[in-house]
């Protein structure tokens, strides 16, 4: 690797080639590392690798996939069919726009009793009437709190992997799904407990008031 980075050192600056992106050493001790770009004011670009998630409506993430060298829209379909391998009930989900293409467009339709998958560029009369429906739009709306649960996978450690090698950073990614579904558990029983006592406190004033009056 390290002869491999002294050569395209001396092609770039010496020589003054343009070296293929393909080519890049963009790590000498994590090689698996890819220039990401993001799209976003402010971040136009990051080093690391790219993490799918699929979480479902409470907040539980169902599965994940580290992607090597791979873009949104060539794990759309696997990723759906790997969730409903675990999960037979996933009968409908919410994506970006980037897992767009005509064939995802078409498998999913037939694996999915709804599919919210935004096309790319001018919409066709019949994807405008698609995109514009009530369900549609409902889903699209849901598909927001997915950004909930990636920040929350960065806050508690994901945006960061001390782990060594792409086995270390997988181990480190599945880890920390691990961790934010028992976060998540936890915070329901939590929520459970406090309603419990907000009911016991009504109860016992209640009661408090009802022998105020009789007294």
């Amino acid at each position: 690797m390290l002869i491999d980075n002294i050569e395209q050192i001396d092609r770039r600056v010496l020589q003054g080639q343009i070296i293929p992106h393909h080519e890049k050493v963009l790590s000498i001790f994590e090689p698996h590392t890819e220039w990401i770009c993001k799209g976003k004011a402010g971040v136009a670009v990051e080093l690391g690798l790219r993490v799918c998630v699929i979480e479902d409506q409470y907040q539980f993430i169902l599965h994940h996939k580290v992607m090597e060298k791979q873009t949104d829209d060539q794990i759309a379909v696997s990723m759906i069919e790997e969730t409903q391998a675990l999960f037979p009930d996933l009968k409908g989900a919410s994506f970006d726009k980037g897992f767009h293409s005509p064939d995802n467009q078409s498998i999913l339709s037939k694996q999915l009793d709804l599919l919210a998958l935004p096309r790319k560029g001018k919409l066709s009369q019949q994807a405008r009437v698609i995109e514009g429906s009530e369900v549609f739009r409902k889903a699209r709306r849901k598909h927001s709190a997915v950004e909930s649960a990636i920040n929350a996978l960065e806050v508690h450690g994901l945006d960061y992997c001390p782990d060594r090698g792409i086995q270390g950073f997988k181990r480190y990614v599945a880890l920390a799904i691990v961790s934010r579904n028992v976060q998540r558990i936890g915070a329901i029983l939590q929520k459970r407990e406090q309603t419990r006592i907000q009911r016991r406190n009504k109860k016992r004033w209640k009661l408090r008031y009802i022998l105020k009056l009789a007294a």
